[in-house]
C-alpha cells in the first residue's frame, strides 16, 4: 500500500485529501507546514507527497528544497492556488513532479498521483 504524505495549513484541505486517499487504500501522513513536512518525511518516509506552496513557517518551496536534499528521487507534487503560475514553474524546476490547483478535483489528483508513482 502506497504511503502519501499530504501537507497543508489548512486543516479542511488535509482532511479532505486523508479521506479521499485512505478510500483508495493509501496510507496517509499528515504536516501542517514546511517545518513539520520535513521531519515527517524522515520519519514516514512516503512514497509520494502532495504539498500546498504557500504555507507560514517553511513555505512549500523551502520544504521542497529540504526533503530533495534528503531523498533526491522524492515524489512531490505541489497544491496551488489558482494565480501562483510563477511559484507552481518555479517548484517543478526544484524537483516537483507535478501540481494540482486548488480547489481540486478528486480525479485529477489520483492521476497526478498514478504519474508519479508508475
Amino acid at each position: 500500500m502506497p504511503k502519501i504524505m499530504v501537507v497543508d495549513d489548512a486543516q479542511f484541505m488535509r482532511v479532505r485529501l486523508k479521506k479521499l486517499l485512505t478510500g483508495q487504500g493509501y496510507e496517509v501522513a499528515e504536516a501542517e507546514d514546511g517545518e513539520e513536512a520535513v521531519k515527517v518525511y524522515q520519519q514516514f518516509k512516503p512514497d509520494a507527497v502532495l504539498m500546498d506552496i504557500t504555507m507560514p513557517q517553511k513555505d512549500g518551496l523551502e520544504a521542497l528544497a529540504d526533503i530533495r536534499g534528503l531523498d533526491p528521487g522524492a515524489k512531490v507534487i505541489m497544491l496551488t492556488a489558482l494565480g501562483q503560475e510563477s511559484m507552481v514553474v518555479q517548484a517543478i524546476q526544484s524537483g516537483a513532479r507535478d501540481y494540482v490547483v486548488k480547489p481540486f478535483d478528486p480525479n485529477r489528483v489520483m492521476m497526478a498521483l498514478e504519474k508519479v508513482l508508475g
